[in-house]
């Protein structure tokens, strides 16, 4: 049996509206960030009223705010984006389920996007800038509480359409026989989940950059408004066919007066030794209510047994490797912000600067397919290898960082060909630098998703107690709200002439945090669940047979 290939089971249809409603949230999150760094930096272009800058040689613009301006605020939109899924997670735990709080979310994204509609209207762009930015602003805040509802359920509510299922062996129409792994369905399902994510993305991007190129931004808003309308409509109509866990109550509460009760006689002024003691193995051994004689048990620890103090002592481990991830999201953050700026300095060929970034989601469409069917199964099959999450995670870590030290390189020459020299965002030529050359940072920091996001996404739900799905996926994506906050830090570098610095030092954190992520997480076996039991009485089922079982 153990020579036996592993392979993903199928997914249920009913995580495909799901999707959707993630695929819509993408659409307006990639689609609104890559326009908001023209809208907020660059002015309105001569003649135009909508922002809009045709084919005169002007950018798009409207508010010209400058750079520093453009990336403070979309960093501040990433920070509060990442951050409300801590709400939106625990309101889903405790208040109202997964279903209820994405049904919310949906409602608060329309208001949200209708006052970005307003702040981009043609008469308030020309006769009242800061009402404009005073709408923009707006918008983003109320949409900032729709993403958390999204970000911190979708991907859970998706994995709860499938049961935990023992491995079981079935005979392909090949006739070879293979197990059916439920660790690897969880791996597919959070690729499959972060492809429909990034068609989302490309979808966004491409529709609205030409939409603010040819008609203006107000139009650029509306494509993820309607989009938006239809994600209640698609969520009403599986609602009776949705697997929905219950809200679990106070889980919080409890869960923090278990972890008060373990720390019961190890609180010390003496800080290492009060860390060595909560990292010791026995440290949730005494508050464990096998432990605990039933009379002299608390009142809120009814209920609870020992199962559910290791899944919580499970999913704080995870926490714990979560903590390297601010370092990663900086690279991403570079991404979405610089880069975009970095292309207006470039010979981009007629096309807009903020396209080019399509290949970010353009590479990860094609990577996720090529290495679920292709690279991952083969190095199953020829070699036996499987390459559990944390593993997966560190190679994330060190892409990214090569893909800054790439975007480091592109735009030293942008300084050494430029004919401002440093002052190469302010030169009226362009760099004679072709914009392609961006396509090796975008697809590796595409590549480093597939490996580092979704694997991440995946470690966070399979160690997160059944009870706190939502609010250990919210602590996970917390850790990019964590990176804009040290992102803040690196804006006086997001100008002439220090953007070689801007993108050199975070590649040096992230080389470093590759490295730290390793030594952490070393010991943990991956990050794989242990399956229950051995190869013995596994199921046997013949593709398109009855199942029987193996003997």
């Amino acid at each position: 049996m153990k020579r036996l290939r592993h392979v993903a089971g199928r997914l249920p249809w009913l995580i495909y509206p799901v999707a959707f409603v993630e695929m819509c949230e993408r659409m307006s999150y990639c689609g609104t960030i890559a326009v908001f760094v023209n809208y907020i930096q660059r002015p309105l272009p001569p003649g135009s009223i909508t922002g809009a800058g045709h084919d005169s040689g002007h950018h798009s613009g409207a508010l010209g705010m400058g750079q520093r301006a453009s990336t403070a605020i979309t960093t501040f939109d990433t920070f509060w984006s990442y951050t409300l899924p801590l709400l939106g997670g625990w309101v889903a735990d405790t208040k109202w389920g997964r279903y209820k709080t994405i049904q919310m979310a949906a409602l608060a994204a329309i208001i949200g996007h209708v006052c970005l509609i307003m702040s981009a209207l043609p008469p308030l762009l020309v006769l009242n800038n800061k009402g404009s930015l005073a709408l923009l602003l707006i918008g983003i805040i109320i949409i900032g509480f729709a993403t958390g509802g999204f970000k911190a359920n979708i991907s859970p509510l998706m994995a709860e359409q499938f049961s935990k299922e023992k491995p079981r062996i079935k005979v392909l129409k090949s006739g070879e026989l293979v197990i059916v792994d439920h660790d690897l369905t969880v791996t597919r399902l959070y690729g499959y989940f972060y492809m429909f994510l990034n068609v989302g993305a490309i979808v966004g991007q491409t529709a609205m950059i030409y939409a603010e190129k040819y008609v203006g931004f107000y139009l650029a808003y509306i494509i993820p408004t309607g989009m938006y309308l239809t994600c209640p409509l698609v969520m009403f109509w599986c609602r009776n066919r949705y697997a929905k866990a219950p809200p679990s109550g106070n889980v919080l509460v409890q869960a923090y007066q278990m972890w008060k009760l373990a720390m019961k006689g190890r609180w010390s002024w003496n800080l290492i030794k009060m860390l060595k003691g909560m990292s010791s193995e026995d440290f949730w051994e005494h508050a464990k209510p096998s432990n605990i004689p039933e009379e002299r048990r608390p009142k809120w620890m009814m209920g609870l047994d020992d199962k559910w103090v290791d899944e919580l002592a499970r999913g704080l481990r995870a926490c714990k490797i979560f903590l390297w991830y601010p370092i990663y999201w900086l690279s991403y953050n570079q991404m979405n912000n610089n880069l975009v700026s970095q292309a207006a300095t470039m010979n981009t060929h007629g096309i807009p600067n903020d396209f080019i970034s399509n290949v970010n989601p353009i590479s990860l469409i094609i990577f996720i397919p090529l290495f679920e069917h292709l690279i991952f199964p083969y190095l199953r099959k020829r070699f036996h290898l499987t390459i559990p999450p944390l593993h997966r995670i560190t190679v994330g870590y060190i892409t990214a960082s090569l893909a800054l030290v790439f975007s480091a390189v592109i735009q030293h020459y942008i300084y050494l060909l430029s004919p401002c020299g440093k002052n190469a965002n302010k030169c009226p030529t362009p760099t004679d630098i072709t914009v392609w050359w961006q396509i090796g940072p975008y697809a590796m920091i595409g590549l480093s998703e597939m490996l580092a996001i979704t694997s991440g996404m995946e470690y966070a739900y399979k160690q997160a107690p059944e009870t706190m799905k939502s609010l250990v996926m919210a602590v996970f994506l917390f850790m990019a709200a964590l990176a804009c906050l040290l992102a803040q830090a690196f804006v006086p570098l997001a100008e002439d002439p220090l953007l070689e610095w801007n993108y050199a030092v975070p590649a040096v954190l992230l080389a470093i945090a590759a490295v730290g992520f390793w030594w952490t997480s070393r010991g943990m076996g991956g990050g794989e669940e242990e399956e229950e039991g051995s190869g013995d009485g596994l199921e046997m089922r013949d593709e398109g047979k009855s199942e029987v079982k193996a003997q």
